[in-house]
């Protein structure tokens, strides 16, 4: 492959990664965006507005653009809300690229198309999809679908799964439990042993690089991970090292917790925290060779001082 790959999400949290692996990699990323088209990308109304001539010229698409997991979902149907987007849109962005003479498409899916927990053992790519919410079922059904679609079509197909994704510019939980023990906090997380799968930003956008260059990815499905699977607990430690505040963790058990959980209308939350999501990601190491650059330490070193150096600039 020597012609450019596009990114569709390209100004995102992982899009902004990927887009910046790929120069140094080498390639010519060209950003697929709906706000704020700059050089080297395209804007776009909708997924529902992609043409083939958007991605005239690019060997490989990396389809990050997707509606996103969210707590409170406002929509009066979210299922379809998500089909729409990711299933859809990710259809149809498949299509354009193959009509344009793209020969491989690499979809970003999410751990949450396989389970929410890993029941014992770390969840592997051949396990059976058992989504557990609208999130998860519509990544499912993409990945079903996308896979039909490039039996079909000839157009190749890869799918990567990370979990949980951290780095500097991250939202969500992770800043929250940042904030929390930057704060001096206490945390009811001290007696939470369950072990959970991440990946560093950069991490994932080096994986996937390499999932839309490498011959050898063609047709798999890739879990993507640091490798290492910390303890709830043990995270926050550890992050609290780095934001140079040590976590105040509070040792409260974990079946209190779920009754807490069960009396505030918090259960899926609760569980969430106290439930083990493990997963393995040996099979991209066998296939594609792929290392992750950064280990789990010198990500959470990174993120830990983007987030101070943020808190500096604006004065707390």
């Amino acid at each position: 492959m020597t012609g450019r790959i596009a990114v569709t999400g390209a100004n995102g949290f992982v899009g902004r990664a990927v887009t910046r692996a790929l120069i140094d990699a080498g390639r010519e990323p060209l950003g697929i965006v709906r706000q704020s088209a700059g050089p080297h990308t395209v804007q776009i109304e909708s997924l529902d507005a992609i043409t083939p001539t958007v991605f005239e010229g690019c060997d490989a698409v990396i389809h990050l653009a997707a509606r996103v997991h969210v707590m409170r979902d406002a929509a009066a149907d979210p299922l379809a809300a998500f089909r729409a987007v990711n299933v859809d849109g990710a259809l149809q962005t498949a299509d354009a690229a193959r009509r344009a003479g793209a020969t491989r498409f690499v979809f970003v899916s999410s751990i949450k198309a396989l389970a929410e927990f890993d029941h014992g053992e770390p969840l592997k790519e051949t396990d059976e999809r058992r989504p557990p919410d609208a999130y998860g079922v519509s990544k499912a059904e993409a990945e079903v679908r996308l896979q039909e679609f490039g039996a079909r079509t000839g157009l190749e197909i890869v799918i990567a799964r990370p979990p949980l994704v951290y780095g500097p510019e991250v939202r969500a939980n992770f800043l929250a439990l940042m904030r929390a023990i930057a704060k001096g906090m206490p945390l009811p997380i001290g007696a939470v042993t369950a072990q959970r799968s991440l990946v560093y930003v950069d991490n994932l956008a080096s994986a996937l690089v390499e999932c839309a260059t490498n011959p050898r990815a063609a047709g798999h499905i890739f879990h993507v991970t640091d490798g290492e699977n910390p303890g709830v607990a043990e995270l926050a430690r550890r992050l609290g090292h780095h934001l140079k505040r040590p976590a105040r963790l509070l040792p409260v058990p974990v079946g209190l917790l779920q009754a807490a959980g069960r009396l505030t209308g918090k259960t899926a939350q609760v569980e969430r925290l106290t439930g083990s999501l493990r997963v393995d990601s040996a099979h991209i190491r066998d296939v594609l060779g792929w290392r992750p650059s950064y280990s789990l330490e010198a990500g959470l070193a990174a993120t830990a001082a983007w987030f101070l150096q943020q808190r500096a600039a604006e004065g707390r």
